[in-house]
């Protein structure tokens, strides 16, 4: 992946930006109070992240749990001088509150449920200041083969064994799901998956999760 981060960067220089690359998936953005950072993911990058991602889709469906998948929509607030294009975001215990909407107004409406973040060559924008800005409570980050999960605590992110949005996932379920899904076909994967979600106990455990 290639990234590049840039300084004294206008925030109306930022939304051009925005508005130039409209509808690409590629290059994503950050900027934070007039640092810049583009960046074009690489293949290895985005099959990780799109790993994650469906991880929270199938996980999702057999608790029986609403969500809204955003993806790498852009979030921005011109009043913090902050915007950002995660890989992937969800709203969870929020989904309700958004559905159906087109737009999103973050001086109203509330930030994503959870974010995950892939950034394998550790030399990028620190995005977290963003995040707890945004008061994002949870992020998942991957860094190649292990991904930890980060809750938001006195506006700074401490590492936690387990999911907030999905009480009782642990990151080391998660590197070992993402390990897994480099070594095997997708479709062996997935019914791994789908049949470990049903072996473990959610009661009481999930929001809204199916009593075993």
């Amino acid at each position: 992946e290639q990234r590049i981060v840039l300084r004294d960067v206008s925030w109306e220089t930022y939304e051009r930006l925005l508005k130039d690359f409209e509808g690409r998936s590629s290059p994503r953005m950050a900027y934070d109070q007039g640092m810049l950072e583009i960046m074009s993911p690489s293949s290895y990058h985005e099959k990780s992240n799109r790993t994650l991602a469906q991880f929270v889709e199938v996980l999702a469906e057999e608790l029986d749990i609403d969500l809204e998948n955003l993806g790498s929509t852009t979030y921005k607030r011109n009043d913090l001088l902050k915007g950002f294009e995660p890989d992937s975001s969800f709203y969870i215990q929020n989904a309700e509150t958004i559905h159906g909407k087109t737009e999103i107004d973050f001086l109203i409406d509330p930030p994503p449920d959870l974010v995950i973040e892939v950034d394998i060559t550790h030399d990028s924008l620190n995005k977290f200041s963003i995040y707890a800005a945004f008061g994002i409570p949870e992020v998942w980050r991957c860094d190649g083969p292990k991904v930890a999960v980060f809750l938001l605590q006195d506006k700074k992110y401490v590492e936690s064994r387990q999911s907030l949005a999905f009480p009782g996932l642990t990151g080391g379920a998660l590197s070992s799901f993402l390990a897994d899904s480099k070594k095997m076909k997708r479709t062996e994967w997935l019914r791994k998956l789908r049949g470990w979600i049903r072996g473990q106990d959610w009661s009481g455990k999930g929001p809204k999760a199916r009593q075993s």
